[in-house]
C-alpha cells in the first residue's frame, strides 16, 4: 500500500521518538523531507541528520533528536497542510506558532523555509508543518 503522506510519517516519527526519548529515528530519503529536516536543523530542533544508502537503491535518513537538560526540544510537531487539505498562505498572513518562539515551515518558491525567513524574503506558500 502506497503512503498518502509521507511528510506526516516522517513528523509521526519524530513526535513518537521524542516520546519515547529515543536518541535516533529513521525515515525513507525524499528531497522534500530532507529540506524540512535542514530548516529543523538550522533551527537548532534536531542536531542533524545523515542519509544512509542501501544496496536495493533504496535509502533512509537517520535523524539524531535533540535534548536539553534531558527534556526534549520539540515539544510539539504537526502537519497543517495535509493532502486532503492544502494550507496556502500570502506572506502577510503567515502564522506565528507560540507567539514566536515556535515556527512554521513553508514550501515557497524560493525552496522549503522557515516563517521569519520567508517574511524577509517576502514570499508566502504552502503550510508543511508547525513545531515548538
Amino acid at each position: 500500500m502506497a503512503m498518502t503522506d509521507p511528510l506526516g510519517d516522517m513528523l509521526t516519527r519524530i513526535r513518537n521518538g521524542v516520546a519515547r526519548r529515543k536518541s535516533s529515528v529513521s525515515t525513507p530519503a525524499s528531497k522534500l523531507r530532507a529540506r524540512v529536516l535542514d530548516v529543523l536543523q538550522a533551527e537548532g530542533y534536531i542536531r542533524g541528520y545523515t542519509e544512509v544508502a542501501y544496496d536495493n537503491g533504496k535509502s533512509e535518513l537517520s535523524i539524531e533528536l535533540k535534548y536539553h537538560e534531558g527534556a526534549p526540544v520539540i515539544r510539539e510537531i504537526a502537519r497543517v497542510s495535509k493532502p486532503g487539505r492544502r494550507v496556502y498562505v500570502s506572506v502577510k498572513s503567515i502564522p506565528q506558532v507560540a507567539n514566536g518562539l515556535g515556527i512554521t515551515i513553508l514550501s515557497t518558491p524560493k525552496g522549503v523555509l522557515a516563517d521569519h525567513v520567508a517574511r524577509e524574503h517576502n514570499v508566502g506558500g504552502e503550510v508543511l508543518c508547525s513545531i515548538f
